[in-house]
């Protein structure tokens, strides 16, 4: 039977928000559109937003940019200090958080209060490194010369977030453009609004200046809406997490006005376990990397490489550990595993475990949708045989699958891992030291985790090459991204004492 889910029982029900933010004020679609919002779950309707135009986000980009000049004015202390109220707000209200994520995106909700936790960090990050935003003193080469550099915020910058972390993507965002002294307009996933929507509430709360922060909503217009903002000289910098597609389009896109861009986009993460690897934590990390959030994340294994000396072993604990999920509602007692998004994901990862089949892959676990539990239900599944020729060797199958590749040597194994168009994220497991810089140094992605399956840190740079992107989030590298450096050279300064 399909999940019993009803409204979330918030403790502060007024972060329950349907309409923008924009100017401090909460306010409809100038054409009074809505669209729907609907819990992957239960396919009941949650509520609606405002469907936004391109003269809707015209008219706030016009707003960021009123509120500029004053905001890039205060101090890297003041900004630091807003940031931080809002972090503490978000802890204060996590459980809140939690439970809207859980009830747009599906996710269980043990997952969901990792995530609101993770999504206050960067908020708490940036506010430590907003006072810091230092410049460089440089020797120069022509004698009377003095040179050195400053850094400046960017302007008004354009933030286009996806659903899969419906917190985490927003404050990742946001956090190092306020700190640089930016104004932002963010726009929220048409599928997950109402979580941005709430953190928008509490951008509110903590005192952010009317301007600075503007969160709008679309989901039929969401390319109109996207192109405003890439279309506007006004928009000085544009950061966008989703696929690799639509990363390409809005780069055409900003083409004309030279916008300074970070894109984070498709991934398709190769996980490579050696012989000589600790089995136990190999499997147990192979089960978190690859089925957290149901497979719907940038950086989750989606090719499972394991060397023919362990792949049988390999393979029987890792599909004995899958045997013992639970899938079903978010909130639901015990559901290890949730919904995907929406009836087009499922039927991808349909079609990814039908034309392994058809090839010769074997499925040791699931393999089939769960039409009970509701249209977005997947059974998690374990094939092995897989061969380069299936479509999950190329594609990113963003769901739950696992599929296990069988390798016999290091370059083998690099050679398959690299030939994809992507970049963003790689896994190795080996106890040998000189092995792992072998491979690491050989694997052409952004991020590397060695005996680890977690590389998301609110410290680490997260980032990926070829078509996964360009530019870093979080870390001490992340407010450089909504940054320009301004150099000055001051003539005339190797002049004596006077009255020497």
């Amino acid at each position: 039977m399909a999940p019993n889910q009803s409204i979330p029982p918030l403790n502060d029900k007024s972060l329950f928000k349907q309409e923008c933010y924009v100017n401090g004020e909460w306010i409809k679609a100038k054409s009074g559109k809505t669209f729907e919002v609907k819990d992957p779950g239960s396919g009941k309707l949650i509520g609606t937003c405002p469907e936004f135009s391109k003269e809707d986000t015209d008219e706030a980009i016009k707003v960021a940019a009123a509120a500029f000049p004053a905001f890039r004015k205060t101090t890297g202390r003041e900004r630091a200090r807003m940031l931080h109220k809002w972090y503490q707000l978000m802890m204060d209200n996590s459980e809140d958080i939690a439970r809207l994520i859980t009830w747009e995106n599906g996710k269980p909700f043990a997952d969901a209060k990792g995530e609101a936790a993770y999504a206050a960090g960067f908020f708490e990050w940036f506010s430590e490194e907003a006072p810091r935003s230092e410049g460089d003193t440089i020797l120069a080469s022509v004698p009377g010369n003095r040179v050195f550099t400053i850094r400046e915020p960017v302007g008004v910058c354009g933030l286009i977030t996806p659903w899969n972390f419906p917190a985490a993507m927003i404050t990742r965002k946001v956090g190092p453009a306020l700190a640089a002294g930016c104004t932002v307009v963010a726009k929220s996933p048409g599928e997950t609004p109402y979580t941005s929507l709430a953190l928008a509430e509490l951008a509110h709360r903590a005192g952010i200046p009317k301007g600075v922060v503007n969160f709008i909503t679309a989901l039929e217009n969401t390319a109109e809406v996207g192109s405003a903002l890439t279309a506007s000289p006004t928009v000085r910098k544009v950061s966008f997490t989703g696929s690799t597609g639509v990363g390409k389009l809005l780069m055409k896109q900003s083409a004309d006005t030279l916008k300074k861009l970070s894109f984070e986009l498709g991934g398709n993460a190769p996980f490579i376990v050696f012989d000589d690897a600790d089995l136990d934590v190999a499997v147990a990390s192979a089960i978190a990397c690859k089925f957290r959030s149901s497979g719907q994340t940038c950086v989750c294994a989606n090719r499972i490489y394991v060397q023919t000396g362990i792949y049988d072993k390999f393979a029987a604990a890792f599909a004995e550990k899958v045997k013992g999920f639970k899938v079903g509602g978010g909130y639901d007692e015990g559901v290890t595993h949730g919904p995907l998004i929406h009836d087009r994901a499922v039927s991808k990862v349909d079609a990814h475990v039908r034309d392994a089949e058809k090839k010769g892959g074997k499925v040791l676990v699931g393999g089939q949708k769960l039409p009970d539990l509701g249209s977005n239900f997947f059974q998690p599944t374990v094939i092995t045989g897989m061969t380069m020729d299936m479509q999950l060797a190329s594609e990113e199958t963003f769901g739950p699958i696992a599929g296990l590749f069988p390798f016999e040597t290091e370059a083998e194994v690099v050679e398959m891992a690299n030939k994809v168009d992507v970049g963003l994220a790689g896994y190795l497991y080996t106890t040998n030291l000189q092995r792992a810089y072998r491979v690491l140094e050989a694997l052409e992605t952004g991020m590397v985790g060695i005996n680890t399956g977690l590389v998301s840190d609110v410290a680490a740079p997260f980032g990926g090459v070829k078509d996964s992107g360009f530019g870093r989030e979080g870390s001490k590298y992340g407010m450089s991204e909504y940054q320009v450096m301004k150099m000055v050279t001051m003539g005339g300064m190797g002049q004596p004492l006077q009255g020497s």
